[in-house]
């Protein structure tokens, strides 16, 4: 197995993924030789629409074939054009011709020159038969482009989708090939990508290439195929977004001014080109949105964002414009076409229209909040005292954080020095803009609500958990007016209690509890925070070359754990030090 692919072999890779098609989906069979993707027969009569192109954009064209979409899809090799004989028998034989077939195709020489090859044979023997060819990229402009017109992107899944759907209702012939035009003549995309993307069973790109982007340079109008765009760039994502928006919608720009947004309805189509994360696609889709708006006072009547059209693994995104109009059929809409529902396994577009339409902006506003009153305990601290120390710990973690980084590093995913720094420095921040009480669970319960927005993951659910169940602990504790070594150990200790209900981790885990166990155990029996803070530093280091039982650290190979301790005990060693004011043999910090 290459390291770059899962399945190298390109025509085993192509035949599989089609092969997989009838699996996810009953209603589509596999002519495997010719590689058409097609509906089953025993539907009602309905005009037919096929498209297709080369493999690599999954899940155009194959996993659009089903009720309300496509009819037959028919697959060349990876990037590359079916063959005309293919497309000839899926024009004659994979789909139903009573009503006429609807040919769709994208702009691309060999797709145009094979399906137009297929489509003049159909006719020749006597087949109602139309051939649309979508070029919807303004990724190259009328000057470059030339002769060949606009390259055909991820736009064409519209017209799939809004034709496939008229189909369905029983429209003619002439009203789906309309209708597929109008929507073929109203759209603009471009697309954006940080690097090529390697074909199965192709060598690998020379890494001294001048055709590598560099890591920091994206190249704008990238096509599906690796093709060059309209240059590249050194640009953050609200400039790139800015001027991929200014290529479709800049009606000053003569060399691309393609489409006038002259109705009260767009349909925004945000496709990932296959190796954006669902995350990113999702901050890229508000950024679109929010520019649109913002910019061009357009607030799409649809918005569409996941995978439709990709070039494999493609490191980008594609936006498509639809400017919807009246079709002048007497019929549906273009929205209600692409609102009405389709059974392929490609299709993604969930909402359903009601919802849309209804443009709620309704909210929760009563939900309990994390300000609620919290009341006084009478359990007192000096106040300078207590943020002295608590200063003193805060800092101390932040100095930490390259050490608890780099141990993380080893034995984690590196980012446990990053979440005790943030929290440390929300804290710091509220004791600097916020005077103490002296009520100590007043005061603590304010650090409680900071932690509790500022940490996440397993060590900020931790921290949470404990420093509510301390808030409970010294409620229940004697009302003395000044709080006590006792007193905080007892509620150290109930607090312990309380976090071994929701961990199993306990001392000898190699987690933050080695460091914990032994402060709050020491602190109870002493009442010295001084030696209690020399005891978590002792747990903390006592971890090292302890094998864990919880955590990443225990499916993380190697050996790295017997070089370095647990840098979540690591951390919190280090805030009690802090705490304990043990910096060049200074005295520590009583709790008293």
């Amino acid at each position: 197995m290459s390291a770059k692919h899962f399945i190298n072999d390109p025509t085993h890779l192509v035949n599989t993924a089609l092969q997989a098609l009838t699996i996810t989906n009953p209603s589509v069979a596999l002519d495997a030789e010719n590689k058409i993707i097609y509906r089953r027969p025993g539907h009602a009569p309905q005009v037919s629409i096929i498209s297709g192109g080369g493999s690599g954009h999954e899940p155009s064209f194959g996993a659009f074939v089903g009720e309300g979409l496509l009819s037959a899809a028919v697959a060349g090799t990876i990037f590359a054009s079916p063959s005309a004989e293919q497309i000839r028998k899926a024009v004659m034989s994979r789909v139903d011709g009573e009503k006429g077939i609807l040919v769709t195709v994208m702009n691309y020489t060999g797709d145009v020159l094979n399906f137009g090859m297929a489509v003049e044979k159909a006719k020749a023997a006597g087949l109602k038969v139309e051939m649309l060819v979508v070029g919807d990229d303004v990724g190259v402009g009328r000057a470059a482009a030339g002769k060949v017109g606009r390259r055909g992107i991820a736009g064409t899944v519209l017209v799939h989708k809004i034709s496939g759907a008229l189909a369905a209702r029983g429209a003619s012939l002439e009203d789906v090939y309309k209708v597929a035009k109008l929507t073929a003549d109203n759209l603009v995309s471009v697309g954006a990508s940080l690097d090529h993307v390697h074909v199965p069973g192709r060598a690998p790109p020379d890494p001294k290439s001048k055709e590598n982007l560099s890591t920091e340079e994206v190249e704008i109008g990238m096509g599906i195929h690796n093709e060059p765009g309209s240059g590249r760039a050194v640009v953050d994502l609200p400039e790139l977004v800015s001027r991929m928006l200014a290529q479709m919608l800049d009606g000053k720009d003569e060399d691309r001014a393609f489409l006038k947004v002259n109705s009260n309805e767009v349909v925004l189509l945000i496709n990932n080109l296959g190796g954006v994360s669902v995350l990113e696609l999702g901050g890229i889709t508000a950024e679109v949105v929010g520019q649109l708006e913002k910019t061009y006072n357009i607030k799409p009547a649809r918005i569409l964002a996941g995978t439709y059209m990709t070039s494999l693994n493609g490191l980008g995104f594609s936006i498509s414009i639809l400017n919807v109009v009246n079709t002048d059929i007497g019929g549906p809409s273009m929205i209600q076409l692409l609102d009405a529902p389709s059974e392929a396994a490609g299709w993604a577009a969930p909402i359903k229209k009601e919802t849309w339409e209804a443009k709620s902006s309704r909210t929760r506003d009563d939900a309990a909040s994390g300000d609620e009153e919290v009341k006084p305990s009478g359990l007192k601290v000096s106040p300078e005292e207590f943020k002295t120390a608590l200063t003193g710990g805060l800092v101390r973690v932040i100095a930490a954080e390259p050490d608890v980084t780099k141990y993380d590093t080893v034995v984690g995913d590196g980012d446990c020095g990053i979440g005790l720094k943030r929290g440390a420095e929300a804290v710091l921040k509220l004791l600097s803009s916020t005077r103490l009480t002296g009520d100590v669970v007043l005061d603590i319960s304010k650090i409680v609500q900071v932690v509790e927005n500022t940490m996440d993951g397993t060590s900020g659910a931790i921290y949470a958990i404990y420093l509510n169940s301390l808030v409970h602990s010294l409620r229940q504790q004697s009302s003395s007016t000044n709080i006590t070594p006792k007193i905080w150990g007892a509620a150290l200790q109930s607090a312990s209690k309380s976090l071994a209900n929701y961990t199993p981790a306990r001392p000898g885990d190699r987690t933050l509890v080695d460091a914990l166990h032994p402060f709050v155990e020491t602190l109870a029996e002493t009442g010295d925070v001084k030696k209690a803070a020399e005891a978590s530093r002792k747990g903390a280091e006592g971890t090292k070359g302890m094998k864990a039982s919880l955590g990443r650290t225990v499916y993380v190979g190697g050996k790295g754990f017997e070089q370095v301790p647990d840098p979540g005990a690591w951390g919190l060693s280090e805030f009690f030090l802090g705490v304990a004011g043990l910096k060049d043999g200074e005295e520590g910090y009583e709790l008293v």
